[in-house]
Protein backbone atom coordinates (compact mmCIF):
# COMPACT_ATOMS: atom_id res chain seq x y z
CA UNK A 1 0.00 0.00 0.00
CA UNK A 2 1.27 3.70 -0.69
CA UNK A 3 1.57 5.49 2.09
CA UNK A 4 1.25 9.00 1.14
CA UNK A 5 2.28 9.99 4.86
CA UNK A 6 1.00 12.64 7.62
CA UNK A 7 -1.44 15.58 7.29
CA UNK A 8 -2.85 17.67 10.40
CA UNK A 9 -5.89 17.38 8.07
CA UNK A 10 -6.99 15.90 5.44
CA UNK A 11 -10.28 16.54 3.33
CA UNK A 12 -11.47 13.47 1.65
CA UNK A 13 -13.96 15.24 -0.99
CA UNK A 14 -13.11 18.18 -3.23
CA UNK A 15 -16.51 19.95 -4.25
CA UNK A 16 -18.29 22.26 -2.57
CA UNK A 17 -17.73 22.28 0.96
CA UNK A 18 -14.23 20.68 0.36
CA UNK A 19 -13.08 23.58 -1.93
CA UNK A 20 -13.89 25.98 1.16
CA UNK A 21 -12.29 23.89 3.66
CA UNK A 22 -9.12 23.22 1.38
CA UNK A 23 -8.67 27.25 1.37
CA UNK A 24 -9.49 27.77 5.04
CA UNK A 25 -7.11 25.29 6.80
CA UNK A 26 -4.23 25.61 4.35
CA UNK A 27 -4.86 29.39 5.07
CA UNK A 28 -2.59 28.82 8.24
CA UNK A 29 1.06 27.82 7.20
CA UNK A 30 1.65 26.45 10.27
CA UNK A 31 -0.79 23.12 9.18
CA UNK A 32 -0.50 20.65 6.59
CA UNK A 33 -3.57 20.01 4.39
CA UNK A 34 -4.40 16.99 2.12
CA UNK A 35 -6.87 17.35 -0.41
CA UNK A 36 -8.41 14.08 -1.72
CA UNK A 37 -11.15 14.61 -4.47
CA UNK A 38 -12.38 11.21 -6.75
CA UNK A 39 -12.76 13.11 -9.60
CA UNK A 40 -10.63 14.63 -12.05
CA UNK A 41 -8.99 18.11 -12.05
CA UNK A 42 -11.27 18.86 -14.73
CA UNK A 43 -10.71 21.74 -17.66
CA UNK A 44 -13.42 20.70 -20.13
CA UNK A 45 -15.21 23.85 -21.71
CA UNK A 46 -18.45 22.95 -21.08
CA UNK A 47 -17.44 23.16 -17.35
CA UNK A 48 -17.04 26.59 -17.88
CA UNK A 49 -20.05 27.46 -20.49
CA UNK A 50 -23.01 28.14 -17.91
CA UNK A 51 -25.60 25.95 -20.79
CA UNK A 52 -22.64 23.30 -20.44
CA UNK A 53 -24.51 21.61 -17.96
CA UNK A 54 -27.00 20.42 -20.68
CA UNK A 55 -23.53 18.47 -21.78
CA UNK A 56 -22.23 17.49 -18.26
CA UNK A 57 -25.31 16.00 -16.65
CA UNK A 58 -25.36 12.15 -17.25
CA UNK A 59 -22.03 12.33 -18.86
CA UNK A 60 -19.30 9.33 -16.68
CA UNK A 61 -16.75 12.50 -17.62
CA UNK A 62 -18.19 14.98 -14.83
CA UNK A 63 -21.06 13.01 -13.59
CA UNK A 64 -21.05 10.03 -11.08
CA UNK A 65 -24.12 9.07 -13.19
CA UNK A 66 -26.31 7.58 -10.67
CA UNK A 67 -29.93 6.52 -10.81
CA UNK A 68 -32.58 6.31 -8.00
CA UNK A 69 -33.54 2.59 -6.66
CA UNK A 70 -37.56 2.13 -8.58
CA UNK A 71 -39.41 4.60 -6.67
CA UNK A 72 -43.08 3.91 -5.49
CA UNK A 73 -43.71 7.52 -5.34
CA UNK A 74 -42.61 7.94 -8.85
CA UNK A 75 -45.16 5.08 -10.13
CA UNK A 76 -42.40 2.68 -10.71
CA UNK A 77 -39.68 4.64 -12.15
CA UNK A 78 -36.26 4.76 -11.54
CA UNK A 79 -34.44 8.52 -12.26
CA UNK A 80 -31.00 10.09 -12.60
CA UNK A 81 -29.61 11.21 -9.67
CA UNK A 82 -26.65 13.72 -11.07
CA UNK A 83 -23.45 13.82 -8.44
CA UNK A 84 -20.35 16.11 -9.70
CA UNK A 85 -17.31 14.60 -10.48
CA UNK A 86 -14.09 16.06 -10.31
CA UNK A 87 -12.50 19.49 -8.55
CA UNK A 88 -15.74 21.38 -7.86
CA UNK A 89 -18.23 18.68 -7.28
CA UNK A 90 -22.14 19.30 -8.27
CA UNK A 91 -20.64 23.13 -8.85
CA UNK A 92 -19.55 21.92 -12.10
CA UNK A 93 -22.64 20.98 -13.22
CA UNK A 94 -25.48 22.64 -11.40
CA UNK A 95 -28.25 25.11 -11.78
CA UNK A 96 -25.33 27.95 -10.37
CA UNK A 97 -28.40 29.82 -8.63
CA UNK A 98 -27.41 31.67 -5.79
CA UNK A 99 -29.84 30.86 -3.23
CA UNK A 100 -29.60 30.99 0.60
CA UNK A 101 -32.73 29.18 1.81
CA UNK A 102 -34.94 30.97 4.45
CA UNK A 103 -34.04 32.58 8.29
CA UNK A 104 -36.68 29.96 9.76
CA UNK A 105 -34.51 27.01 8.08
CA UNK A 106 -31.52 27.71 10.38
CA UNK A 107 -33.70 28.84 13.34
CA UNK A 108 -34.87 24.83 13.28
CA UNK A 109 -31.88 23.89 12.94
CA UNK A 110 -30.12 25.90 15.68
CA UNK A 111 -33.60 24.77 17.71
CA UNK A 112 -32.92 20.94 16.45
CA UNK A 113 -28.90 20.94 17.76
CA UNK A 114 -29.59 23.34 20.37
CA UNK A 115 -26.62 25.30 18.88
CA UNK A 116 -27.66 29.11 18.72
CA UNK A 117 -24.89 29.79 15.86
CA UNK A 118 -26.33 27.62 13.73
CA UNK A 119 -29.19 30.71 13.97
CA UNK A 120 -30.30 32.54 10.66
CA UNK A 121 -28.86 35.65 12.65
CA UNK A 122 -25.41 33.98 13.16
CA UNK A 123 -25.02 32.00 9.72
CA UNK A 124 -25.79 35.71 8.02
CA UNK A 125 -22.18 36.27 8.83
CA UNK A 126 -20.95 33.29 7.10
CA UNK A 127 -23.26 33.88 3.98
CA UNK A 128 -21.32 37.02 3.87
CA UNK A 129 -17.97 36.39 4.12
CA UNK A 130 -17.78 34.13 1.35
CA UNK A 131 -19.75 36.13 -0.80
CA UNK A 132 -18.94 38.81 -3.96
CA UNK A 133 -22.22 40.11 -4.54
CA UNK A 134 -22.68 42.45 -7.93
CA UNK A 135 -24.08 45.14 -6.01
CA UNK A 136 -21.76 45.48 -3.01
CA UNK A 137 -21.60 45.35 0.33
CA UNK A 138 -24.42 45.68 2.50
CA UNK A 139 -26.61 44.90 5.42
CA UNK A 140 -27.23 41.33 3.81
CA UNK A 141 -24.85 40.80 0.95
CA UNK A 142 -20.90 40.74 0.97
CA UNK A 143 -18.20 42.16 -1.39
CA UNK A 144 -15.04 40.45 -2.02
CA UNK A 145 -15.59 37.21 -1.37
CA UNK A 146 -14.70 34.33 -3.43
CA UNK A 147 -18.14 32.86 -4.41
CA UNK A 148 -19.29 35.42 -7.42
CA UNK A 149 -22.68 36.98 -7.41
CA UNK A 150 -24.26 38.52 -10.43
CA UNK A 151 -27.99 39.30 -12.39
CA UNK A 152 -28.25 37.26 -15.53
CA UNK A 153 -27.25 37.84 -19.18
CA UNK A 154 -30.23 37.47 -21.01
CA UNK A 155 -34.32 37.92 -20.69
CA UNK A 156 -37.30 36.36 -22.27
CA UNK A 157 -40.56 37.90 -22.78
CA UNK A 158 -42.81 35.52 -21.81
CA UNK A 159 -40.79 35.15 -18.69
CA UNK A 160 -41.61 38.72 -18.08
CA UNK A 161 -45.15 37.82 -18.69
CA UNK A 162 -44.92 34.79 -16.40
CA UNK A 163 -44.15 37.11 -13.67
CA UNK A 164 -46.85 39.68 -14.38
CA UNK A 165 -49.05 36.44 -14.67
CA UNK A 166 -47.99 35.71 -11.13
CA UNK A 167 -48.40 38.86 -9.48
CA UNK A 168 -52.17 38.75 -10.79
CA UNK A 169 -52.33 35.40 -8.96
CA UNK A 170 -51.78 37.34 -5.91
CA UNK A 171 -47.72 36.42 -5.49
CA UNK A 172 -45.95 40.14 -5.18
CA UNK A 173 -42.33 40.95 -6.80
CA UNK A 174 -39.24 40.53 -4.60
CA UNK A 175 -36.25 42.46 -5.19
CA UNK A 176 -34.22 39.69 -3.35
CA UNK A 177 -34.36 36.40 -2.39
CA UNK A 178 -31.28 36.00 0.17
CA UNK A 179 -32.77 38.43 2.80
CA UNK A 180 -33.96 35.71 4.56
CA UNK A 181 -37.75 35.56 3.40
CA UNK A 182 -38.03 34.56 -0.09
CA UNK A 183 -41.53 35.27 -0.61
CA UNK A 184 -42.24 36.83 -4.24
CA UNK A 185 -41.19 36.14 -8.11
CA UNK A 186 -38.06 37.72 -9.24
CA UNK A 187 -35.21 36.96 -11.96
CA UNK A 188 -32.71 33.83 -9.80
CA UNK A 189 -28.73 35.72 -9.18
CA UNK A 190 -26.55 33.04 -10.60
CA UNK A 191 -23.15 32.09 -9.56
CA UNK A 192 -21.22 33.31 -12.61
CA UNK A 193 -18.90 35.45 -13.81
CA UNK A 194 -19.02 37.70 -16.51
CA UNK A 195 -20.94 35.40 -18.32
CA UNK A 196 -19.15 31.87 -17.51
CA UNK A 197 -20.19 29.45 -14.65
CA UNK A 198 -17.88 30.53 -11.05
CA UNK A 199 -17.83 27.32 -9.61
CA UNK A 200 -16.09 26.52 -6.27
CA UNK A 201 -12.95 25.12 -7.81
CA UNK A 202 -12.29 28.26 -9.53
CA UNK A 203 -13.83 30.70 -6.14
CA UNK A 204 -11.69 29.02 -3.29
CA UNK A 205 -9.13 26.54 -4.58
CA UNK A 206 -7.86 28.02 -8.09
CA UNK A 207 -6.09 31.31 -5.97
CA UNK A 208 -4.32 29.24 -3.47
CA UNK A 209 -2.83 26.04 -5.09
CA UNK A 210 0.65 26.55 -5.27
CA UNK A 211 0.68 26.98 -0.97
CA UNK A 212 3.14 25.03 -0.39
CA UNK A 213 1.05 23.56 2.88
CA UNK A 214 -1.93 22.17 0.75
CA UNK A 215 -1.76 18.97 -1.19
CA UNK A 216 -4.26 18.26 -3.93
CA UNK A 217 -4.50 14.40 -5.30
CA UNK A 218 -6.89 13.77 -7.73
CA UNK A 219 -8.06 10.60 -8.78
CA UNK A 220 -8.21 9.26 -5.02
CA UNK A 221 -11.48 7.03 -4.82
CA UNK A 222 -12.08 6.67 -1.34
CA UNK A 223 -12.31 3.09 0.72
CA UNK A 224 -12.73 3.37 4.18
CA UNK A 225 -11.33 5.04 7.55
CA UNK A 226 -8.52 4.21 8.78
CA UNK A 227 -9.86 3.74 12.68
CA UNK A 228 -8.11 2.81 16.08
CA UNK A 229 -9.98 2.44 18.49
CA UNK A 230 -12.54 4.77 18.87
CA UNK A 231 -10.43 7.50 17.23
CA UNK A 232 -10.15 7.95 13.37
CA UNK A 233 -6.44 8.24 12.04
CA UNK A 234 -7.00 8.95 8.01
CA UNK A 235 -8.30 7.42 4.95
CA UNK A 236 -7.63 4.30 2.72
CA UNK A 237 -7.86 5.09 -0.63
CA UNK A 238 -7.36 3.77 -4.48
CA UNK A 239 -5.55 5.55 -7.61
CA UNK A 240 -6.41 3.43 -10.43
CA UNK A 241 -4.71 0.17 -9.46
CA UNK A 242 -2.84 1.35 -6.47
CA UNK A 243 -4.00 1.11 -2.86
CA UNK A 244 -2.75 3.99 -1.04
CA UNK A 245 -3.05 5.49 2.20
CA UNK A 246 -2.98 8.61 4.50
CA UNK A 247 -3.02 9.60 8.20
CA UNK A 248 -4.29 12.76 9.96
CA UNK A 249 -2.33 14.32 12.92
CA UNK A 250 -5.48 16.37 13.91
CA UNK A 251 -8.30 15.86 12.01
CA UNK A 252 -10.10 13.70 8.98
CA UNK A 253 -12.71 15.47 7.28
CA UNK A 254 -15.80 14.10 5.23
CA UNK A 255 -16.82 16.30 2.49
CA UNK A 256 -17.73 13.72 -0.11
CA UNK A 257 -21.33 15.13 -0.22
CA UNK A 258 -24.92 13.61 0.87
CA UNK A 259 -24.12 10.43 -1.21
CA UNK A 260 -20.40 9.71 -0.76
CA UNK A 261 -20.24 10.55 2.67
CA UNK A 262 -21.95 8.06 4.65
CA UNK A 263 -21.13 5.58 2.02
CA UNK A 264 -17.63 6.31 2.95
CA UNK A 265 -18.75 4.99 6.77
CA UNK A 266 -20.33 2.54 6.04
CA UNK A 267 -17.95 0.99 4.40
CA UNK A 268 -15.66 1.86 7.49
CA UNK A 269 -18.13 -0.33 9.72
CA UNK A 270 -19.54 2.92 10.37
CA UNK A 271 -23.41 2.96 10.38
CA UNK A 272 -26.59 1.08 11.16
CA UNK A 273 -25.12 -2.65 12.63
CA UNK A 274 -27.94 -4.75 10.58
CA UNK A 275 -27.27 -3.27 7.50
CA UNK A 276 -23.77 -3.65 8.01
CA UNK A 277 -23.65 -7.29 9.23
CA UNK A 278 -25.95 -7.87 6.10
CA UNK A 279 -22.89 -6.76 4.14
CA UNK A 280 -20.34 -9.07 6.42
CA UNK A 281 -18.95 -5.40 7.53
CA UNK A 282 -17.73 -5.71 11.09
CA UNK A 283 -19.23 -2.87 12.75
CA UNK A 284 -16.67 -0.47 14.19
CA UNK A 285 -18.97 1.85 15.82
CA UNK A 286 -22.98 1.37 15.30
CA UNK A 287 -24.36 4.70 14.28
CA UNK A 288 -28.02 3.82 13.22
CA UNK A 289 -28.53 7.22 11.21
CA UNK A 290 -26.05 7.16 8.71
CA UNK A 291 -27.85 7.17 4.95
CA UNK A 292 -30.86 8.19 6.86
CA UNK A 293 -33.32 11.09 6.78
CA UNK A 294 -32.17 11.77 2.68
CA UNK A 295 -34.62 14.61 1.79
CA UNK A 296 -34.43 16.20 -1.64
CA UNK A 297 -36.73 18.58 -4.11
CA UNK A 298 -38.77 17.08 -6.27
CA UNK A 299 -39.81 19.27 -9.28
CA UNK A 300 -43.00 18.87 -11.22
CA UNK A 301 -42.98 19.98 -14.60
CA UNK A 302 -45.97 21.69 -16.03
CA UNK A 303 -45.66 22.26 -19.77
CA UNK A 304 -47.43 24.68 -21.69
CA UNK A 305 -47.60 25.55 -25.68
CA UNK A 306 -48.01 29.02 -26.24
CA UNK A 307 -48.43 30.80 -29.54
CA UNK A 308 -47.36 34.42 -30.86
CA UNK A 309 -44.29 34.42 -28.65
CA UNK A 310 -40.73 33.47 -28.62
CA UNK A 311 -39.18 30.68 -26.92
CA UNK A 312 -36.28 29.07 -26.69
CA UNK A 313 -38.18 25.69 -28.55
CA UNK A 314 -37.49 28.26 -32.01
CA UNK A 315 -34.23 29.49 -31.30
CA UNK A 316 -32.62 25.82 -30.64
CA UNK A 317 -34.61 24.36 -33.58
CA UNK A 318 -32.91 26.32 -36.52
CA UNK A 319 -29.21 26.36 -37.77
CA UNK A 320 -29.49 30.67 -37.90
CA UNK A 321 -30.81 30.67 -34.16
CA UNK A 322 -27.84 27.97 -32.94
CA UNK A 323 -25.47 30.13 -34.85
CA UNK A 324 -26.89 33.51 -33.15
CA UNK A 325 -26.37 32.37 -29.74
CA UNK A 326 -22.82 31.25 -30.48
CA UNK A 327 -22.15 34.72 -31.55
CA UNK A 328 -23.40 36.59 -28.95
CA UNK A 329 -21.97 34.55 -26.49
CA UNK A 330 -18.43 34.70 -28.56
CA UNK A 331 -18.55 38.13 -29.07
CA UNK A 332 -20.31 39.25 -25.82
CA UNK A 333 -20.58 36.55 -23.26
CA UNK A 334 -24.24 37.11 -23.12
CA UNK A 335 -27.57 35.34 -24.36
CA UNK A 336 -28.74 31.45 -24.52
CA UNK A 337 -25.22 30.08 -23.89
CA UNK A 338 -25.00 31.84 -20.19
CA UNK A 339 -27.80 30.47 -19.04
CA UNK A 340 -28.96 28.73 -15.75
CA UNK A 341 -31.72 26.05 -16.17
CA UNK A 342 -34.17 28.19 -14.43
CA UNK A 343 -34.29 32.15 -15.51
CA UNK A 344 -37.14 33.00 -13.55
CA UNK A 345 -37.76 32.36 -9.51
CA UNK A 346 -40.93 32.45 -7.40
CA UNK A 347 -42.18 31.55 -3.89
CA UNK A 348 -45.20 30.95 -2.46
CA UNK A 349 -47.50 29.45 -0.09
CA UNK A 350 -49.57 25.66 -0.65
CA UNK A 351 -52.14 27.11 1.70
CA UNK A 352 -52.27 30.80 3.10
CA UNK A 353 -52.14 29.04 6.67
CA UNK A 354 -47.97 28.07 6.35
CA UNK A 355 -46.37 31.54 7.41
CA UNK A 356 -43.48 31.34 4.94
CA UNK A 357 -43.40 29.87 1.29
CA UNK A 358 -43.31 26.22 1.25
CA UNK A 359 -43.26 26.00 -2.87
CA UNK A 360 -40.65 27.06 -5.18
CA UNK A 361 -40.61 27.71 -8.85
CA UNK A 362 -38.22 27.44 -11.88
CA UNK A 363 -39.19 28.77 -14.64
CA UNK A 364 -37.82 28.29 -18.19
CA UNK A 365 -38.94 29.54 -21.84
CA UNK A 366 -38.13 25.85 -23.26
CA UNK A 367 -39.67 22.46 -22.90
CA UNK A 368 -38.63 19.02 -23.18
CA UNK A 369 -40.12 15.85 -22.38
CA UNK A 370 -36.82 14.46 -20.43
CA UNK A 371 -33.52 16.11 -19.47
CA UNK A 372 -31.06 14.70 -22.50
CA UNK A 373 -33.62 15.03 -24.93
CA UNK A 374 -34.12 18.01 -27.26
CA UNK A 375 -36.33 20.58 -27.11
CA UNK A 376 -39.94 20.22 -28.54
CA UNK A 377 -40.57 21.94 -31.94
CA UNK A 378 -43.31 23.61 -30.73
CA UNK A 379 -42.94 27.17 -28.89
CA UNK A 380 -43.65 26.41 -25.19
CA UNK A 381 -42.26 27.19 -21.67
CA UNK A 382 -41.86 25.15 -18.47
CA UNK A 383 -42.91 25.86 -15.13
CA UNK A 384 -41.46 23.45 -12.77
CA UNK A 385 -42.72 23.51 -8.75
CA UNK A 386 -41.43 21.72 -5.99
CA UNK A 387 -42.27 21.21 -2.72
CA UNK A 388 -39.64 22.96 -0.35
CA UNK A 389 -40.21 21.04 2.79
CA UNK A 390 -41.23 17.47 2.06
CA UNK A 391 -42.36 15.12 4.20
CA UNK A 392 -41.15 11.97 2.80
CA UNK A 393 -37.30 10.43 3.94
CA UNK A 394 -35.61 8.26 2.23
CA UNK A 395 -32.16 6.76 2.47
CA UNK A 396 -28.68 5.60 0.79
CA UNK A 397 -26.69 2.48 1.88
CA UNK A 398 -24.11 0.76 -0.09
CA UNK A 399 -24.42 -2.27 -1.97
CA UNK A 400 -21.32 -4.07 -1.28
CA UNK A 401 -17.56 -3.14 0.25
CA UNK A 402 -16.79 -1.98 -3.13
CA UNK A 403 -16.05 1.53 -3.09
CA UNK A 404 -16.40 1.62 -7.09
CA UNK A 405 -20.07 0.49 -6.38
CA UNK A 406 -22.76 3.04 -7.19
CA UNK A 407 -25.06 2.98 -3.88
CA UNK A 408 -28.59 2.18 -3.45
CA UNK A 409 -30.25 5.42 -3.57
CA UNK A 410 -34.01 5.33 -2.51
CA UNK A 411 -35.49 9.33 -1.84
CA UNK A 412 -39.00 7.63 -1.16
CA UNK A 413 -40.62 10.64 -3.61
CA UNK A 414 -44.10 11.30 -2.44
CA UNK A 415 -44.51 8.61 0.08
CA UNK A 416 -45.96 10.68 2.63
CA UNK A 417 -49.37 11.73 2.22
CA UNK A 418 -49.15 15.68 2.51
CA UNK A 419 -46.24 15.13 -0.19
CA UNK A 420 -48.95 13.97 -2.14
CA UNK A 421 -51.61 16.67 -1.60
CA UNK A 422 -49.06 19.48 -1.45
CA UNK A 423 -48.35 17.98 -5.35
CA UNK A 424 -52.04 18.28 -5.98
CA UNK A 425 -52.08 21.67 -4.36
CA UNK A 426 -49.02 22.59 -6.34
CA UNK A 427 -49.92 21.76 -9.94
CA UNK A 428 -53.50 23.83 -9.19
CA UNK A 429 -51.42 26.47 -7.92
CA UNK A 430 -49.48 26.46 -11.60
CA UNK A 431 -52.78 26.37 -13.76
CA UNK A 432 -54.25 29.23 -11.49
CA UNK A 433 -51.19 31.73 -12.51
CA UNK A 434 -51.39 30.38 -16.24
CA UNK A 435 -54.82 30.99 -16.33
CA UNK A 436 -54.07 35.00 -15.64
CA UNK A 437 -54.43 37.69 -18.42
CA UNK A 438 -51.14 38.80 -18.74
CA UNK A 439 -50.76 35.11 -20.38
CA UNK A 440 -54.01 35.14 -22.38
CA UNK A 441 -52.61 36.87 -25.74
CA UNK A 442 -50.38 33.34 -26.29
CA UNK A 443 -52.94 30.90 -25.71
CA UNK A 444 -51.66 28.63 -23.29
CA UNK A 445 -52.30 25.08 -23.52
CA UNK A 446 -51.35 22.62 -20.98
CA UNK A 447 -49.04 19.58 -23.17
CA UNK A 448 -47.55 18.22 -19.66
CA UNK A 449 -49.24 16.91 -17.27
CA UNK A 450 -52.55 17.11 -18.99
CA UNK A 451 -55.71 18.98 -18.26
CA UNK A 452 -57.61 16.06 -17.62
CA UNK A 453 -56.18 15.63 -14.44
CA UNK A 454 -58.04 17.62 -12.01
CA UNK A 455 -58.92 15.71 -8.70
CA UNK A 456 -56.33 15.52 -5.63
CA UNK A 457 -55.67 11.50 -6.65
CA UNK A 458 -55.11 12.12 -10.24
CA UNK A 459 -53.24 14.95 -9.47
CA UNK A 460 -51.15 13.17 -7.14
CA UNK A 461 -50.40 10.19 -9.23
CA UNK A 462 -49.39 12.20 -12.38
CA UNK A 463 -47.49 14.20 -10.13
CA UNK A 464 -45.15 10.58 -9.87
CA UNK A 465 -45.30 10.81 -13.49
CA UNK A 466 -43.59 13.76 -14.39
CA UNK A 467 -42.00 14.68 -10.83
CA UNK A 468 -37.74 14.48 -11.62
CA UNK A 469 -35.16 15.50 -8.61
CA UNK A 470 -33.39 19.27 -9.19
CA UNK A 471 -30.56 17.59 -7.54
CA UNK A 472 -30.63 18.24 -3.80
CA UNK A 473 -29.85 15.47 -1.63
CA UNK A 474 -29.34 16.20 2.12
CA UNK A 475 -29.64 15.05 5.49
CA UNK A 476 -27.74 11.35 5.54
CA UNK A 477 -25.15 12.39 8.20
CA UNK A 478 -27.25 15.01 10.13
CA UNK A 479 -26.49 16.99 12.82
CA UNK A 480 -28.77 16.77 16.22
CA UNK A 481 -28.79 16.70 19.96
CA UNK A 482 -27.35 14.41 22.12
CA UNK A 483 -30.79 12.82 22.78
CA UNK A 484 -31.08 12.06 19.02
CA UNK A 485 -31.00 8.69 18.35
CA UNK A 486 -30.47 9.52 14.66
CA UNK A 487 -28.20 12.03 14.54
CA UNK A 488 -25.14 11.00 13.22
CA UNK A 489 -22.56 14.59 13.60
CA UNK A 490 -22.70 16.94 17.04
CA UNK A 491 -23.75 20.36 16.42
CA UNK A 492 -20.21 20.89 15.86
CA UNK A 493 -20.02 18.50 13.04
CA UNK A 494 -17.63 15.67 14.72
CA UNK A 495 -18.97 12.05 14.50
CA UNK A 496 -20.98 11.08 17.67
CA UNK A 497 -18.93 8.58 19.79
CA UNK A 498 -15.55 9.11 17.55
CA UNK A 499 -12.83 11.39 18.02
CA UNK A 500 -10.52 12.97 14.95
CA UNK A 501 -13.67 12.97 12.48
CA UNK A 502 -15.91 15.51 10.91
CA UNK A 503 -18.45 15.61 8.20
CA UNK A 504 -18.77 18.70 6.87
CA UNK A 505 -21.31 19.17 3.54
CA UNK A 506 -24.70 18.93 2.88
CA UNK A 507 -25.20 15.11 4.57
CA UNK A 508 -25.14 17.04 8.04
CA UNK A 509 -28.69 19.40 7.32
CA UNK A 510 -31.07 17.95 9.84
CA UNK A 511 -34.02 19.34 7.36
CA UNK A 512 -33.37 20.32 4.10
CA UNK A 513 -33.11 24.48 2.93
CA UNK A 514 -36.00 26.13 1.27
CA UNK A 515 -34.29 26.49 -2.23
CA UNK A 516 -31.54 25.15 -3.97
CA UNK A 517 -28.49 23.71 -1.54
CA UNK A 518 -25.43 24.38 -2.95
CA UNK A 519 -24.73 28.18 -1.93
CA UNK A 520 -25.39 26.55 2.08
CA UNK A 521 -23.07 23.92 1.96
CA UNK A 522 -20.60 26.70 0.68
CA UNK A 523 -22.08 28.13 4.14
CA UNK A 524 -21.39 25.32 6.32
CA UNK A 525 -18.17 24.59 5.52
CA UNK A 526 -17.09 28.65 5.93
CA UNK A 527 -18.98 27.55 9.58
CA UNK A 528 -17.18 24.34 9.91
CA UNK A 529 -13.73 25.46 8.76
CA UNK A 530 -14.02 27.87 12.14
CA UNK A 531 -14.71 25.28 14.16
CA UNK A 532 -12.19 22.82 13.26
CA UNK A 533 -9.45 25.77 13.59
CA UNK A 534 -10.99 26.85 16.80
CA UNK A 535 -10.54 23.16 18.58
CA UNK A 536 -7.08 23.42 17.20
CA UNK A 537 -6.88 26.73 18.72
CA UNK A 538 -8.10 25.87 21.80
CA UNK A 539 -6.38 22.43 22.31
Amino acid sequence: MNDLGEFDYIVVGGGAAGCVLANRLSADPDVSVLLLEAGNDEKWIWTKIPVGYLYCINNPRTDWCYMTEPEPGLNGRSIIYARGKGLGGSTLINAMLYLRGQSRDYDEWADLTGDSGWRWDSVLSHFKSVEDHWNGASETHGAGGEWRVEQQRLSWRVLDRFAEAAVQAGISNTPDFNGGDNQGVSQFEVNQKRGTRWSSVRGFLDPIRSRPNLRIVTGALSDKLVVEGKHVRGIEFRRGNESCVAHSRIETVLSAGAVGSPAILQRSGIGDPDMLQSLGIPVVHALPGVGKNLQDHLQLRSVYKVQGIKTLNQQANSLWGKAMMALEYALFRRGPLTMAPSQLGLFARSDPSFETPDLEYHVQPLSLDKFGDPVHRFPAFTASVCDLRPQSRGHIGIRDRDPGSAPKIAPCYLTHEADRLKAARALRLTRRIVAQSALAPFKPVEHLPGAEFTTDEQLAHVAGNVGTTIFHPVGTCKMGRADDAMAVTDAELRLRGMTGLRVVDASIMPTITSGNTSSPTIMIAERGAQLIRAARLHA
